[in-house]
């Protein structure tokens, strides 16, 4: 059976991923594999706000809670996708990253991925 290890090895080995970070919901690391430029740590300390934020929305507005959200940013995408009550999925790429497979393969993989958190 795959490991959390492997998921964050075989997602930061795509063309165009700078980072492949697991964190919890408290902001605490789990497991990451990124590029030296990229702090994971600092990186988990800052989504679960993001996340609350979205959850906050989706409530008021009754969309529900957050899945995935796509941040495009001046020099990259961020991907947040929930994976449980506990555990996040966070994934830094560059403009060139193939996003339509990575977000497919993200949703059908959902929950084998959340499973192994």
């Amino acid at each position: 059976m795959p490991t959390i290890r492997d998921l964050v090895g075989v997602l930061r080995q795509r063309e165009g991923v700078d980072a492949a970070i697991v964190l919890g919901r408290d902001g605490l690391l789990i497991d990451s594999e990124t590029a030296p430029s990229v702090d994971a740590e600092s990186i988990a300390a800052l989504i679960p706000s993001i996340v609350t934020a979205a959850d906050e929305y989706g409530g008021h507005d009754g969309r529900g809670a957050l899945t995935t959200a796509i941040l495009e940013f001046a020099h990259g995408i961020a991907i947040i996708s929930v994976l449980s009550s506990d555990a996040i999925l966070f994934v830094l790429a560059r403009q060139n990253a193939n996003l339509g497979k990575l977000l497919f393969e993200l949703r059908r993989n959902r929950e084998n991925i959340a499973a192994l958190v």
